[in-house]
C-alpha cells in the first residue's frame, strides 16, 4: 500500500513557529484539521505515573476547556501506555484513536482523537502514530523554555525539598537501547528523605547510581544535591568508578552535609562486564530464569565518612547475563512499610512487563502498604540486560525475553 508523503516537516515547522507553551496546541489543531476530528487531546503522564492531565485540546468549536486530571489505573489509557500499542474503537457515530507519545521508552503521554467513522483504520493509526512521534520531540524541546509541561505533570505543588529532589532526577525516567532497557521510580515520603537515582549512556558504558542520604526534608535534599552533583561531575570528567565514589565521599565530608548510602554501577556495552561499588547500601536483586535472588557484594562505608573511615572504595565484578533483570533499591523498599511487600514475588509476577511498569508497581505497592503516607522514600531502578550482541533497540521488554522482544514491531 502506498502511503502519502510524511507530514512531519510541516508539523515540526508549525510547532517551532509557535510559542513554547502553545507548541503542543498547534500540533493538536493541525491534526484536528487534517483528519476533520471533532476533538484532539494531548494527555501528559503525571509525575507519579498514576494519573494523566489533559493538557492541550483542540475542538471543532474552538474551546479547549479546563485541564482535566484522569486516574490511570484500570483505564484504556493505562492499557495503551503499558502495551505501547495504539487503541482504536467505535465511539457512536465516530471513532476513537489513542496513540502513545513516547521517546526511547520514556512514556510522556498520549494523543487522543475523535474522528469521523469510515476512515481506514490503518491509515489513521499510521498517520497519528507519526504525529505522536513528532510530538514527543516537541514536548522535550519546548520543555526547556517553559514550566507548562512540568506543571502538567504535577497533581499538587511540591514542597521545597521535593522540588529540589525532583530536579535531581534524570529528565527521562526510562531508556531503551539495544543492549538494555532501564527505568526508575521514586515514591517520596511525607518528610522527603532525599532518595535519588541517575543514569547516563555513552558510546561504551552505561552508568547507573542510586543514593539515599540520611535525614529528612531540606537537609536530605541538600545532601542529595551535593552528592549527585559530585557524582555527575566525576562521571562527566571521565573518572574511574572508584574515583567517582571517592569524589562523592569527599564532597559530603567537605561540605558537612551528613552521609548517604549509595550504589554505583557501570556496564561495558561491548563486553557486558559490570562493575559495582556499594557504599553501605542494600544489596541488589537479580532475576535469572525466573529465580529471584539477592546479589551479595562487599559493602564499604557510606559516602560522607571519609574523616571517620578514610578507606578506598572497592570495585567489584557483578555477574550479569543476557536475560537478567537487575533491581537496585533503597531501604524504603525493604524497611518500615516496605516490610509488608514481597518485592521478590512482585518481581516474578511482573517479569513479562517493561521495567517502566515493574518499577511503578513496586513503588505503588509500598505506598499502598503505607496507606499513602510513607515514612521513608521508596526508590527502585530496574535494568533488563539484553546483552552486548544486540544491535537493535528493544521497544518492549521483560526479563528472559531479550530474544523474543527483538522480533516485535517497533513503536516510538
Amino acid at each position: 500500500m502506498t502511503r502519502r508523503p510524511s507530514d512531519l516537516p510541516r508539523l515540526l515547522t508549525a510547532a517551532e513557529t509557535a510559542a513554547p507553551v502553545e507548541a503542543v496546541a498547534v500540533v493538536a489543531e493541525d491534526l484536528r484539521r487534517r483528519f476533520a476530528a471533532t476533538k484532539v487531546s494531548f494527555l501528559i503522564v503525571d509525575l507519579t505515573g498514576r494519573a494523566l492531565a489533559r493538557l492541550s485540546t483542540a475542538t471543532a468549536t474552538g474551546s479547549g476547556g479546563e485541564t482535566e486530571r484522569i486516574p490511570l489505573f484500570g483505564s484504556v489509557y493505562e492499557q495503551v501506555i503499558r502495551t505501547q500499542r495504539p487503541h482504536h474503537e467505535p465511539a457512536g457515530q465516530q471513532q476513537r484513536v489513542i496513540v502513545p507519545v513516547t521517546n526511547r521508552g520514556d512514556a510522556i503521554g498520549l494523543l487522543e482523537l475523535l474522528l469521523p467513522a469510515g476512515r481506514s483504520e490503518e491509515d489513521v493509526v499510521h498517520a497519528v502514530g507519526e504525529a505522536a512521534h513528532a510530538l514527543a520531540y516537541v514536548v522535550i524541546a519546548n520543555g526547556r523554555f517553559t514550566d507548562f509541561y512540568t506543571w502538567g505533570k504535577r497533581t499538587r505543588p511540591p514542597t521545597l525539598a521535593a522540588e529540589i529532589q525532583y530536579q535531581l532526577l534524570p529528565q527521562a525516567l526510562s531508556c531503551e537501547a539495544a543492549q538494555f532497557t532501564f527505568s526508575g521510580s521514586l515514591e517520596p515520603s511525607e518528610d522527603l528523605s532525599g532518595d535519588t537515582f541517575d543514569y547516563s549512556l555513552d558510546r561504551d558504558t552505561l552508568h547507573l547510581s542510586v543514593t539515599d542520604p540520611m535525614g529528612h526534608d531540606l537537609d536530605a535534599a541538600l545532601a542529595a544535591t551535593v552528592l549527585v552533583g559530585a557524582l555527575r561531575r566525576a562521571r562527566r570528567a571521565g573518572a574511574t568508578l572508584a574515583e567517582q565514589a571517592h569524589q562523592g565521599d569527599q564532597a559530603l565530608t567537605t561540605h558537612g552535609h551528613g552521609h548517604a548510602t549509595g550504589q554505583l554501577l557501570r556496564i561495558n556495552l561491548h563486553t557486558g562486564q559490570a562493575k559495582l561499588v556499594n557504599a553501605g547500601h542494600p544489596w541488589p536483586l537479580r532475576m535469572r530464569a525466573g529465580l529471584v535472588e539477592t546479589v551479595p557484594c562487599q559493602v564499604d562505608q557510606p559516602f560522607g565518612l571519609a574523616v571517620v573511615s578514610p578507606r578506598p572504595y572497592r570495585v567489584q565484578t557483578l555477574d550479569l547475563r543476557p536475560g537478567d533483570r537487575l533491581l537496585m533499591l533503597t531501604d524504603g523498599m525493604l524497611e518500615r512499610h516496605g516490610e509488608k511487600v514481597d518485592v521478590a514475588a512482585l518481581l516474578r509476577q511482573t517479569r513479562s512487563l517493561h521495567p517502566r511498569e515493574t518499577t511503578l508497581m513496586l513503588t505503588s505497592a509500598v505506598r499502598d502498604a503505607a496507606g499513602g503516607r510513607l515514612e521513608d522514600d521508596a526508590t527502585v531502578v530496574c535494568l533488563d540486560w539484553h546483552g552486548p550482541q544486540e544491535d537493535h533497540r528493544h521497544v518492549s521488554s521483560g526479563a528472559d525475553t531479550h530474544q523474543a522482544s527483538a522480533a516485535r514491531p517497533p513503536n516510538r
